[in-house]
């Protein structure tokens, strides 16, 4: 069950309620369900109970203890438990990895798009898309943040329009940065006269002038990260420390990750086997003999490590919707970082070692790697920068 999949049970749980007559509210057209939060369990969590209580009349838990036996009868929810002052924690079992996986290889880096012009794919009545018109000055930050703004926004099925006041047509920072000529631009203006009223000023702390050269020698990739990594009212970092290869660079561990999920998808494939969902942790071959049964495994894989690699793969959707409404990309590309950290220690389990055999696990495992790939690819497409094959 994917997140959406989950979100549209929690409706309809909401709904029996009320048909019931348990729950006196009218219906929501969509429900959020999220990663828990501090203190919570399970999978996946809803403040629905939260959101209906004023409306019901009711407490926040009442109402939780109301929608818990719907929920919890509901196929392919293993456990329902309620916390705080009314949160729904929701586990969905050892299906969840297995099915938000498969969705993921299944949508690759276009995994937490919204399909189509209609808002949100999981709101079937939801209305006709919007226009927003972005417009920012003629400063290479402004640009670059405008630009994945509008990329964002149309991830998430907005029309977007921009426009850009009026400057050198050609400078040197655009070629470098990749917002050069009229790429993406729908019209210039003067500062003073915009050709059209924006939705949304972009204005980020600017790049000073006497930075520029320094931005300039970053290349693309580095410039474009180390404009949109901090957040919008922080000033940008503009230093070779962006170019170093080692831990130390957020950067080198996105590309490094990425490129290793490549590099384990490769190997798999001279190793004669592919990618298929499934349980990374608990599957065993067995193989009898005259003396009895020889039980073969992979490597352990500990729960706590799987669960958070899922958890921020989940969390992806709600991320680019969260960037795209608030206007920032840093949130983005922090995103990426905790991606590619907490992916790490899974890859050098993905392969089996030695003699050892491809077993159910070892392709689970390079599914759930290859996830994490287009995670980090569709992310950072969005930012602008090229996710490296080789590093």
């Amino acid at each position: 069950m994917t997140p959406v999949e989950l979100s549209r049970t929690v409706l309809r749980a909401v709904r029996r309620a009320v048909e019931d007559g348990e729950l006196s509210v009218v219906v929501p057209e969509k429900v959020s369900v999220t990663v828990p939060g501090a203190g919570g369990w399970g999978d996946y969590a809803t403040n629905i109970a939260l959101q209906l209580a004023r409306p019901a009349g009711e407490t926040p838990r009442h109402v939780a203890e109301l929608l818990l036996p719907h929920l919890a009868g509901a196929q392919g929810v293993s456990g329902v438990e309620i916390t705080g002052p009314g949160f729904l924690n929701i586990s969905l079992g050892s299906t969840a990895s297995t099915s938000l996986v498969a969705e993921i290889l299944r949508r690759g880096p276009r995994y937490g798009f919204v399909d189509g012009p209609t808002g949100r794919d999981d709101t079937p009545n939801a209305p006709t898309t919007h226009l927003v018109r972005l417009h920012a000055p003629h400063e290479p930050r402004a640009r670059v943040v405008m630009d994945v703004v509008a990329r964002l926004l149309r991830s998430q099925g907005a029309h977007v329009r921009i426009s850009c006041e009026t400057g050198p047509p050609e400078p040197a920072w655009a070629t470098v940065l990749g917002v050069a000529g009229l790429a993406g631009v729908d019209a210039y203006s003067s500062p003073q006269e915009p050709s059209a009223p924006p939705d949304v000023a972009v204005r980020p702390v600017p790049v000073p002038t006497p930075d520029i050269a320094a931005l300039l020698t970053l290349g693309r990739d580095a410039a474009r990260w180390a404009l949109l990594h901090p957040a919008a009212h922080d000033r940008p970092r503009l230093t070779a420390d962006h170019l170093v290869q080692r831990e130390t660079n957020p950067l080198f561990r996105v590309c490094y990750a990425y490129a290793r999920t490549r590099a384990v998808s490769r190997n798999a494939a001279d190793l004669g086997f592919t990618a298929q969902p499934g349980d990374v942790r608990d599957t065993h071959d067995v193989q009898g003999d005259a003396q009895g049964a020889v039980e073969e495994s992979a490597a352990p894989l500990g729960r706590p490590l799987v669960q958070e690699v899922t958890t921020l793969l989940a969390d992806h959707p709600r991320v680019l919707s969260r960037a795209a409404a608030h206007r920032a990309p840093d949130l983005l590309a922090r995103h990426l970082v905790a991606v590619a950290d907490a992916a790490f220690p899974l890859l050098p389990a993905v392969l089996p070692l030695g003699d050892e055999k491809p077993l159910a696990a070892h392709r689970a495992r390079l599914a759930l790697a290859e996830a994490v790939g287009a995670v980090l690819a569709g992310g950072l497409s969005l930012l602008g920068i090229d996710a490296p094959e080789h590093l």
